[in-house]
């Protein structure tokens, strides 16, 4: 972790308060929060659980590559990236990225750009669990 970011992997609840607390600073005008959670169906199936799976060394260092091209590409102050591994049920946190900025433009972009790459270039794999079975979702990078 660095000054302008936080970046975590945990088999703990993730906390959005510590998020927004990391983030944000008497300068900075906007605040933008990408929160997801475990929805309980996906493609017309009942979903049970998620189960979130990293190669956590590779990962941090994917989601720290991030958060520093967010800082360089987008005039924003700070970053948090946080990702929950293991199980999770409906409703629960899994990926939590906050961004702080002086404008709330570039915290938008820089959020959407986060989340993004994130689900693009981290290995981090997820198992969905159904009342039926089971499978992989998105079992690249």
């Amino acid at each position: 972790m660095s000054a302008l970011s936080s970046i975590i992997i945990t088999s703990d609840k993730l906390n959005l308060q510590s998020c927004y607390d990391f983030v944000q600073d008497a300068t900075c005008g906007g605040i933008a929060l990408f929160v997801g959670t475990v929805r309980n169906k996906t493609q017309k199936k009942e979903v049970t659980l998620l189960d979130f799976s990293t190669y956590k060394p590779m990962a941090i260092k994917e989601m720290q590559k991030i958060a520093d091209a967010a800082l360089k590409k987008f005039d924003i102050l700070k970053i948090a990236i946080h990702h929950a591994e293991g199980e999770l049920k409906i409703a629960e946190i899994p990926v939590i990225i906050a961004v702080s900025s002086a404008h709330r433009k570039a915290s938008f972009e820089a959020c959407q750009y986060a989340i993004n790459t994130l689900k693009e270039t981290v290995p981090i794999w997820k198992k969905e669990h159904f009342v039926d079975g089971e499978v992989w979702v998105n079992a690249t990078p």
